[in-house]
């Protein structure tokens, strides 16, 4: 099979893509289905780092899109980013600008749960992340990211290639991708390791994983597809592509 559109390629190698719109191991339906699992109407949630929202109005109507809509299904959900095109996101009932460093606009204790889609790999400073999300997080509630691992294919290649390059690169890999959705990365929080150290277990029950979703980055050619599944079932489980984060703060955890 020739190098072709990406929809092509997916459904040759998962041919159930053409019953709904997505692959068996497609990683948005994975980690948003856990998140729903999480939700509860009475809820207010935090989006940290929901941008223009362009992931999710990139497929208006689809399955995915429809998943990873957080808005509707609970009380309230607002989005702090320190992009201003937050402000336009519609998938937020109220959007808020932040500045790296200071304190998120919101008293203690103010959210049942927190997602953060593809952000962690763009922090700098994981104790002080953390900490924040801690404070603002109620005692028991959930905290849900989604983000490169960074013993991962994509992790490790990310690593090799100087943040000044990533735009150009990306726009070879991704043609869609825009240079205002690309930020420099860090990868100081994209190991369990780090992650832990950041989130001690006397705080916070880790329930977090590794996995391999669709091949990211080669879907348009079926011979880098091939060759990126073929290594990925020598490589190690923890090399997978994807670290999915589920972590609960304990009822008496203090920030």
């Amino acid at each position: 099979m020739k190098s072709g559109s990406v929809s092509s390629n997916l459904s040759h190698f998962y041919p159930e893509v053409g019953a709904g719109g997505f692959s068996r191991v497609d990683g948005t339906v994975s980690f948003y289905t856990r998140v729903n699992a999480l939700l509860d109407p009475s809820f207010t949630v935090l989006d940290l780092g929901a941008g223009r929202g362009a992931q999710l109005v990139r497929e208006p109507g689809s399955y995915r899109t429809k998943l990873a809509t957080i808005k509707g299904k609970v009380a309230k959900v607002i989005g702090i980013d320190v992009d201003e095109a937050v402000l336009s996101n519609p998938c937020l009932d109220e959007a808020h600008i932040i500045c790296i460093g200071e304190p998120y606009p919101f008293a203690d204790h103010t959210f049942d749960l927190i997602v953060s889609d593809w952000v962690l790999e763009h922090v700098a400073n994981p104790e002080e992340f953390a900490a924040e999300i801690g404070r603002v997080l109620k005692p028991g509630g959930w905290f849900c990211a989604r983000t490169p691992n960074r013993w991962g294919m994509v992790g490790l290649a990310t690593n090799l290639v100087p943040n000044r390059a990533h735009s150009s690169l990306l726009a070879k890999l991704q043609p869609g991708r825009t240079e205002r959705d690309i930020f420099p990365t860090t990868y100081k929080l994209n190991t369990m390791g780090r992650l832990i150290r950041a989130f001690p277990p006397d705080r916070w029950d880790n329930y977090s994983y590794v996995t391999n979703p669709e091949p990211p980055y080669v879907q348009r050619s079926a011979l880098a597809m091939r060759a990126v599944q073929f290594a990925w079932r020598l490589a190690p489980p923890q090399m997978g592509t994807v670290f999915n984060i589920f972590l609960q703060q304990k009822d008496g955890a203090r920030a």
